[in-house]
């Protein structure tokens, strides 16, 4: 997690330092204002030229001032839940934090309640899911790496648990401590509304259904000297479509060594924030399994196949094999995932 820690005071100042400790392990980044920093922080002239600057390049802000303050400053940014950041608002004297956008999707409440365990501080959670101690869906996806395709269904979902319905879950991998609001497949025939992890688009098993996507699908790529990011790019565009994956569920990549210093591989996954993993030939050699060889491949590499093997290596079941264009090869693995029902962000 990339957070953004903007204090205004003298005391938000040496609040922003718990603030960063708190959250040890993440990236964090204090920017404090010109008349109250210090040596550990970045400075600014104007509050809302700085959230400006930072909303589309940060997980999360957190704002140690007025909630006012905070809200006029990300007011001209705010678009959606699936695409803003995590903001949280916490007094200078540490004795709140607030969650004011993307509680659940964004993470913020969980951000909160961290803060609050670090800082001695209670989090003022608002989102009634949260106050009843019920199954949110927003929570569970973003908690789980699962995507949500259809905020609508999820909204009617969440305003269903409110309303004390049971929810129906139809999924491909096992899941792991079901709540009691959550019926198992041999209970869910005749409810309304219900859940789906992973599985077709059709027939939806439920009137009301909200499909998860796992994000959980590793590329291996191979490409030729000096392949530009865009032939990789309509490569790889190409190869999910003919297979039927859709691009959001791509969680990285990986390809052999000799690759590391392909700027056009590199910029592929920069672009797309995808990390990507490099391995020797001697590890690709390794991988068990049935591939599809090349001879050319193994005189250039030493291996008979890259994209295949790489995709497996890096842990998954092969679910695309190897698809060439433009000096381009693709393939996909898909990553095993057991969603937990308990598992919370952070």
């Amino acid at each position: 997690m990339r957070a953004a820690v903007i204090s205004v005071t003298e005391k938000g100042r040496g609040l922003s330092e718990r603030i960063a400790a708190a959250l040890d392990g993440h990236e964090v980044r204090r920017y404090c204002s010109e008349k109250h920093t210090d040596a550990g922080a970045m400075t600014y002239e104007r509050i809302a030229a700085l959230t400006a600057e930072l909303w589309d390049r940060t997980d999360a802000l957190i704002f140690v001032c007025a909630c006012g303050i905070a809200v006029r400053c990300i007011a001209p940014h705010v678009t959606s839940k699936l695409k803003d950041p995590a903001v949280i608002a916490a007094d200078d004297c540490g004795r709140f934090v607030i969650p004011l956008l993307s509680g659940h999707i964004g993470g913020a409440n969980a951000i909160a309640e961290r803060l609050a365990q670090g800082l001695g501080a209670t989090a003022v959670i608002t989102t009634a899911t949260d106050i009843g101690g019920l199954f949110s869906p927003d929570s569970f996806a973003a908690a789980n790496g699962l995507i949500i395709t259809d905020m609508g269904a999820a909204k009617q979902i969440a305003a269903a648990v409110l309303d004390g319905e049971r929810i129906g879950l139809v999924s491909d991998v096992p899941c792991l401590n079901t709540p009691a609001q959550i019926a198992a497949v041999s209970e869910a025939q005749g409810l309304h509304y219900g859940i789906q992890i992973g599985g077709s688009a059709e027939p939806k098993p439920f009137p009301v259904t909200l499909r998860l996507l796992p994000k959980n699908i590793v590329l291996g790529i191979g490409c030729k000297r000096g392949s530009a990011a865009q032939t990789i790019a309509r490569t790889v565009e190409a190869a999910l479509s003919a297979a039927g994956i859709p691009p959001e569920r791509v969680c990285g990549a990986a390809s052999i060594d000799l690759k590391s210093d392909e700027e056009g591989l590199r910029e592929f996954c920069r672009e797309r924030e995808l990390p990507i993993e490099f391995f020797t030939t001697e590890e690709l050699s390794e991988v068990g399994g049935d591939f599809t060889a090349s001879e050319f491949v193994r005189s250039v590499t030493g291996v008979d196949n890259v994209c295949e093997r790489s995709a497996v290596k890096h842990g998954g079941r092969l679910i695309m094999r190897k698809y060439a264009g433009g000096g381009v090869t693709v393939a996909a693995a898909e990553l095993p995932i057991v969603p937990d029902f308990e598992r919370k962000m952070l």
